[in-house]
């Protein structure tokens, strides 16, 4: 017969080691599993189709924080930033959510107007003031879209931020999506009179320096504002930590970035892409890509970032950005890229 003396010491860890036991089998009952590792397969697939598509520049892939695949196939490379088009307008709001966090910003309810002040022109319809940020975010202000065949009336008018608050109201603020690039520039005229510094300025600050990126200039508007929405440059490393952050809710390194919980709050479907059916919230689409929730950002001529988050994924892929634009056609390829990479063989 054991030694009751000798039992008792062990008494307390026997009893973790049970505790320990009963919990994993209750995860694994539970379907509380790791998610499969990325195979090389996979990963060689992936290299075989991007090597078919002549627009691709560069893929660079993640997996739980760590790069997977990288590789530059043309173009200025992995680490050199390129024009990354209206993929901006997911940064942008990344940008959004960490000046909330720092107190430039109240939240995503607050008027546009309450932060434009003097920008907005006094004929401008009454309605604008029901437009928030975050229907600036989501693109659902309503007004009518300063894109697609009204992009260069827009670009070319004297006052970017005037022209787009004075065009007439399509939808009621908060109703469908409208993609509108105007509508992301007025979140850069919001941000830098709200904080007295330029977007740039706030970038490198609040983006830039916490995730150890570098963030260029890029161009700006008649009146100094830096293009909201569109033509940023980042490096396709860079693209991957902004991914990062979304898919570590809003914290890198253990600083909190983005405050908490923007990072579910963005990945909400608001509108509805009338192009794909896609979800949208707040600067991201959402789909599914070979049965895993997916979390997208595009930007003209198949710039891309993914998060897929129950996989620990991210992809950035830049491509050439110059006219004309291969359009969704090209989108679907790049989806199959990710898809082809996610099979497990």
């Amino acid at each position: 017969m054991p030694n009751p003396r000798l039992l008792n010491p062990l008494r307390p860890l026997l009893g973790l080691i049970i505790m320990l036991a009963g919990t994993l089998a209750c995860h694994a009952q539970a379907g509380e599993t790791s998610p499969p590792p990325l195979a090389q397969a996979g990963l060689e697939r992936l290299d075989a189709q991007a090597s078919s598509l002549d627009r691709l520049h560069a893929v660079v892939v993640a997996e739980q924080g760590e790069i997977r695949f990288e590789r530059a196939y043309a173009g200025p490379g992995l680490s050199q930033p390129t024009n990354i088009k209206s993929l901006s307008k997911t940064v942008l709001a990344a940008l959004v959510g960490a000046a909330i966090e720092h107190g430039v910003i109240d939240s995503a309810d607050q008027p546009v107007v309450d932060l434009l002040g003097d920008r907005v022109p006094a004929a401008a319809d009454p309605r604008v003031r029901e437009i928030t940020v975050g229907h600036l975010l989501s693109l659902q202000a309503g007004l009518e879209r300063t894109s697609g065949s009204n992009y260069a009336a827009w670009v070319t008018s004297p006052d970017w931020v005037r022209d787009a608050l004075s065009r007439p109201f399509v939808d009621e603020p908060g109703g469908r999506m409208l993609y509108s690039t105007g509508s992301s520039h007025l979140l850069s005229a919001a941000l830098t009179r709200a904080s007295g510094e330029s977007t740039l300025g706030l970038a490198r600050r609040l983006l830039g320096k916490p995730l150890n990126i570098t963030v260029p200039a890029w161009p700006r508007d008649p009146q100094g504002i830096y293009f909201g929405g569109n033509n940023m440059q980042l490096s396709p490393r860079a693209l991957i930590q902004i991914g990062e952050l979304y898919r570590n809710d809003g914290i890198s390194d253990d600083t909190r970035v983005l405050p908490k919980g923007w990072v579910e709050t963005s990945w909400q479907p608001r509108g509805t892409s009338p192009w794909t059916g896609d979800g949208y919230g707040y600067g991201w689409f959402i789909t599914k890509l070979s049965g895993e929730r997916t979390y997208y950002g595009r930007g003209f001529g198949g710039q891309a970032l993914y998060v897929i988050p129950d996989r620990g994924l991210t992809v950035a892929i830049t491509a050439d950005p110059r006219p004309p634009s291969p359009g969704g056609q090209f989108q679907q390829e790049l989806h199959a890229l990710v898809e082809g990479m996610l099979v497990v063989d």
